[in-house]
């Protein structure tokens, strides 16, 4: 493996973080922190506890979810949009690197980022809301699992994007909204039955829910299930990634 191409690809993504701190770092955490004081203690405050959780603290979980959805397919869409449309996409092409190490380079830094803001979120919605973290192993593993799971479908997002209108179409109308009917804000469980049933086919509930019981120890579907779903998206992003660089898919042309 060419790991010196896999740092200088890492290393200049993390360094357009730096540059661009206003806006990969400090606006998400000031909107989330909004959410935080709008549901977690105006609204919360009205709310019961969820299965004995206080409402601030049942929405944290799904709020760094969805947090770390948004950046992960952000920070990796953009990331391989920008050589596309600059056309120095093809000085990358034509170096002796390996499909793997392309993508190695683009989604692990861009899953280093989202990983990086979740955490800080966490630890801003601690100064709101008492939190309390039941499994942190598997939460760790689970953020991870995810950050790269969702960069993966950024990087496929900005290799498949031809301008700057597709590059956010998946993002703000599929991903967003499945986000929102995802459980961040509610439990499954609440819901009537036939909604209960057609929520399931929302793969975010998996997410969200297995996520959630990190923190609290409960789920609205089995952990086993939803740690499932989780390599399954894995997967599937990883093969059509794969099958994008190797039959250079909007690269080459």
């Amino acid at each position: 493996m060419n790991l010196h191409a896999v740092s200088a690809i890492y290393r200049f993504e993390m360094a357009r973080t730096r540059r661009t701190l206003l806006q990969s770092i400090v606006s998400p955490v000031l909107s989330t922190s909004l959410y935080f004081v709008v549901f977690g203690s105006a609204i919360g405050s009205r709310i019961p506890e969820i299965d004995g959780v206080a409402y601030g603290s049942f929405i944290v979980p799904g709020l760094i979810m969805m947090s770390l959805l948004t950046q992960s397919i952000s920070n990796a869409s953009f990331g391989i949009y920008f050589p596309k449309f600059t056309g120095t996409i093809y000085e990358l092409l034509t170096a002796p690197v390996s499909h793997f190490e392309v993508v190695l380079g683009y989604v692990g830094a861009a899953a280093t980022k989202a990983i990086l803001l979740a955490l800080i979120i966490l630890v801003t919605a601690a100064l709101f809301v008492p939190l309390r973290i039941e499994h942190p192993i598997f939460m760790l593993t689970f953020l991870v699992l995810t950050a790269l799971t969702f960069s993966l479908l950024g990087f496929v997002i900005g290799i498949w994007a031809d301008n700057f209108e597709r590059l956010t179409l998946i993002p703000l109308l599929v991903v967003t909204p499945l986000a929102f009917l995802g459980g961040t804000f509610y439990s499954v469980s609440m819901l009537p039955p036939f909604w209960q049933t057609v929520t399931l086919f929302n793969p975010v509930v998996y997410l969200v829910s297995g996520f959630r019981w990190s923190f609290f120890g409960q789920a609205d579907v089995a952990i086993v299930l939803s740690l499932a779903m989780t390599l399954a998206f894995l997967a599937v992003f990883v093969a059509i990634a794969a099958w994008m660089l190797r039959t250079g898919y909007r690269l080459k042309t």
